[in-house]
């Protein structure tokens, strides 16, 4: 496998990641947190691939499936919260206390470590599966998957920088795009 081709296949393990981090950007959040948000998906797309190599063939055809359920279940499950806590926040669900919704960031609780690590599982999921082959390529695993994380890094911080923007274009009204981009994501991942 040439470098071009790990390159391609590294942008196709991050547009999950893109994708999420444009839902993160839409709730605006601070430099500080789109590179922790970064470097943490930028890590775990390190780790899955090497986690995949280390647990083989035999388990990748059980799990590869499984895993991307998991991974499509809980991207629904984040949307569909972050939509009815923005719901909530723009006063379409009343609530007993009138309480706003409490994640910073919105769609990803970014002061939640526990958030963030199942947001990076969930986008790395399909990372660990490509680990699964990884033993059957000849390639340079260092350089493969140091190029898998620092592209999946790359495409968060853009993804957060250009949901950013769009924040500033669609308001109060953002964090129901992004919670319905993770939905579809989802959805996508589901049943595609």
């Amino acid at each position: 496998m040439n470098y071009l081709s790990i390159f391609l296949v590294s942008v196709a393990l991050g547009i999950d990641a893109f994708s999420v981090a444009v839902s993160i950007g839409l709730s605006g959040v601070k430099r500080r947190d789109m590179l922790i948000v970064s470097g943490i998906v930028t890590i775990f797309h390190i780790l899955m691939p090497l986690l995949g190599l280390s647990i083989g063939n035999y388990l990748g055809k059980v799990a590869g499936p499984i895993a991307g359920t998991v991974g499509a279940l809980v991207l629904i499950s984040i949307g569909l919260n972050t939509i009815w806590g923005s719901l909530k926040d723009l006063g379409f669900v009343r609530t007993n206390g009138g309480q706003k919704h409490p994640a910073k960031g919105g769609v990803i609780n970014i002061a939640n470590p526990v958030s963030l690590v199942v947001m990076a599982i969930s986008v790395s999921l399909d990372a660990l599966t490509v680990g699964f082959g990884l033993g059957a390529v000849k390639v340079d695993l260092l350089l493969t998957v140091v190029t898998m994380g620092v592209v999946a890094g790359a495409m968060t911080i853009l993804g957060v920088f250009f949901g950013q923007r769009l924040n500033r274009t669609f308001g109060e009204k953002a964090e129901i795009i992004g919670g319905l981009i993770l939905v579809i994501i989802g959805l996508k991942l589901l049943f595609l």
